[in-house]
């Protein structure tokens, strides 16, 4: 492991032995559908009772399969991960993230020589309510470090702190999979410790995708998942935020943190989805310290959304969590909308919603 410093923050490049791994902007978003697979044809053949204990089978053997697996494994063969120092300016952090096409950073205290917590979207998102609510402090802003973060937190009264969990790097994967559930964080820093100085090593993040895509890839009984949505009780069917084009960007903004949720679907006046305003967006309106931004409707703020976004991904009830897994191992997901055979929005699948369903069903 290298680690170099420059003005604030680490760049490393790990090395990792084992593994084998490896858009569209716009007001109208790119719907991605979940697909079909053969199983269809082998579904018509199995009896309901085969289905589900297939599924049984299927969801143990994952679970086996996490616990004889570390969160190191899951690495890539090469990497690289940012660290910020706690003193760093918030708005040279978001540059950062901006320029290296992150959404994440774990904090680094050299005070301490310890790992800090881990910098997301949210926190850029509580820093916006805070100035919202004190427009007097407004003129601070660009003086605002990392440090600072907590007391932002404490006076927006966020239910979204700063995440602070991690685990060892050689512990085995399920565990690092329960931290993030009981947690609620959708990524996990794995953390080292010197032998000899005993300071603290940021090894890397692992995120939900990362691991269920890790799954997906590896682990063969995922074709056995054939289970249709609508019997597995999974996912958010009520009560789900959604807003339209003409929505200010403010309200949304307002929604994520009253919900504490990481995305808005955007529908049209027959409910219909037609997009969806992510918490990574908010980052795009801010950079460069410019909040006037902030001012504008969805619609004309998912016009500066960046070009690689890779579109919004659907699925039906109908659809099994092996053809979701397909998909995760083929794309780059972080959530899919359930809708009916019109397009209308129904529910919302994220991938707690998977990984919890995989750990304890």
């Amino acid at each position: 492991m290298q680690a170099g410093v420059n003005n604030g923050y680490f760049s490393q490049q790990g090395q990792q032995p084992l593994q084998q791994d490896e858009g569209k902007g716009g007001q109208q978003g790119q719907l991605n559908n979940i697909q079909p697979h053969h199983h269809h044809n082998l579904l018509s053949t199995m009896s309901p009772e085969q289905i589900r204990r297939d599924q049984r089978i299927g969801l143990e053997a994952i679970r086996e399969f996490l616990q004889s697996k570390t969160s190191f494994d899951v690495l890539p063969v090469s990497y690289r991960v940012i660290v910020f120092e706690t003193s760093l300016l918030v708005k040279r952090a978001l540059n950062i993230l901006l320029q290296n096409s992150i959404v994440s950073a774990p904090l680094w205290n050299s005070k301490t020589s310890r790992f800090a917590g881990l910098l997301t979207s949210n926190d850029f998102i509580n820093v916006i309510q805070y100035y919202s609510q004190n427009p007097d402090q407004f003129q601070f802003i660009d003086n605002l470090t990392l440090n600072g973060l907590r007391d932002v937190e404490k006076a927006v009264g966020t239910t979204t702190s700063l995440e602070t969990v991690s685990i060892h790097p050689f512990k085995p994967l399920y565990d690092a999979c329960v931290k993030m559930i009981q947690s609620s964080a959708r990524r996990i820093p794995l953390i080292d410790e010197d032998e000899d100085t005993h300071r603290e090593i940021v090894v890397s993040v692992l995120t939900e995708y990362r691991i269920l895509k890790f799954v997906s890839m590896n682990c063969k009984e995922t074709k056995i998942l054939l289970q249709p949505l609508h019997e597995l009780n999974i996912g958010t069917m009520t009560n789900i935020s959604a807003a339209k084009l003409e929505t200010p960007v403010m309200e949304v903004i307002d929604l994520m943190i009253q919900k504490s949720i990481s995305s808005v679907p955007i529908v049209d006046d027959q409910d219909k989805l037609i997009n969806v305003y992510e918490a990574v967006d908010v980052l795009t309106l801010i950079k460069g310290g410019l909040y006037t931004d902030l001012t504008l409707s969805v619609g004309e703020a998912l016009l500066k959304r960046s070009d690689d976004f890779e579109g919004v991904y659907t699925c039906t009830l109908n659809d099994s969590l092996f053809a979701i897994s397909e998909t995760i191992r083929k794309a780059r997901v972080h959530r899919l909308f359930i809708v009916d055979d019109e397009g209308k929005l129904l529910g919302v699948l994220t991938l707690s919603d998977i990984l919890k369903y995989i750990l304890f069903s």
